[in-house]
């Protein structure tokens, strides 16, 4: 852990072409709307950029990449080093000459599911229900409607802490439920995806039957992270907090959804410290009464 706080100074900012910022708020980037400053915060402008940003680093200064800031909680101290959205600079979709998908890692999810049935691919409907972008659903196995990521994903590419990027197939990894197993210091930065062609009118009403079920079923009009819990094997984790009595129960502004038990909503106030003590509380709760220990899907940054 650092000392004391980066930075942009620390940069060599003559090759640079994306946005550097000093003490960003968190807050501003995470769907829970909440979470302190990043010492140095960078958008870079394109893939090259970016690799010419991880060259330009010291070593010894922390990156951390974020997407649309879904499945993600940081704490109200912030985060000490670097963090890098990929949202805007790595938002490349195209059809490739073998008729693959490929997409970088700021494209959200949706985008995704609609960029293949315009296409005529059949297959990605599920990325609908997807609240991130295509980097976070590869490093998490992100999952909706019963689909996964990385059951359609053929190759990707990705870039280490020295600014090298490097190609893999999926079979190089080993991928999990909600999970992959990859070095601490590599990130995605692209995928090719592997669809089918099919009945797109079909597939068309699907994804809008999906965006229906998800806006009825899901506090879509609350500030969130997604689902907060993983499913234990052969349950759920939204019945266990319900069956639990949990449902509505608050601290500070964070409230367990009264839509949906594993979604936990910003109600207008909470802190990062809000959010994490409920999140302590509902697993206390779920293990006393059931003897079950929920695995939090979402991942916890920051200093408090």
């Amino acid at each position: 852990m650092l000392n004391s706080r980066v930075t942009s100074q620390q940069f060599n900012r003559e090759y640079l072409r994306g946005d550097l910022r000093e003490q960003e708020p968190m807050s501003a980037h995470t769907t829970w709307r909440v979470g302190g400053a990043a010492d140095v915060f960078y958008v870079p402008a394109d893939k090259d950029d970016l690799v010419n940003f991880l060259r330009s680093m010291p070593t010894d200064i922390p990156v951390f990449f974020i997407g649309l800031g879904s499945n993600l909680l940081v704490r109200d101290g912030g985060i000490r080093g670097v963090v890098v959205k990929c949202h805007k600079g790595l938002s490349s979709m195209q059809v490739t000459e073998d008729r693959e998908i490929y997409v970088e890692a700021g494209v959200a999810c949706a985008q995704i599911a609609r960029f293949c049935n315009r296409n005529g691919f059949v297959g990605a409907e599920f990325f609908a229900g997807i609240p991130g972008s295509m980097g976070g659903a590869l490093a998490m196995n992100a999952g909706a409607f019963g689909g996964e990521t990385w059951s359609v994903v053929k190759s990707v590419t990705m870039i280490d802490r020295d600014g090298t990027v490097s190609s893999f197939q999926a079979t190089d990894f080993e991928i999990g439920y909600r999970s992959v197993a990859t070095s601490p210091e590599h990130w995605f930065l692209s995928a090719k995806l592997t669809l089918d062609s099919g009945d797109l009118d079909e597939s068309k009403s699907k994804v809008s039957s999906l965006l229906k079920a998800r806006g009825s079923s899901q506090p879509v009009q609350s500030a969130n992270a997604g689902s907060v819990f993983k499913n234990p094997e052969s349950d759920h984790a939204a019945r266990l907090i319900e069956q639990s009595g949990l449902k509505g129960a608050k601290i500070g502004g964070a409230q367990i959804s009264e839509k949906h038990a594993n979604f936990i909503v910003n109600t207008g106030h909470a802190t990062a410290y809000d959010i994490e003590q409920l999140i302590a509380f509902i697993k206390l709760e779920i293990k006393q009464q059931f003897d079950v220990n929920l695995q939090t899907e979402v991942r916890v940054v920051g200093e408090h």
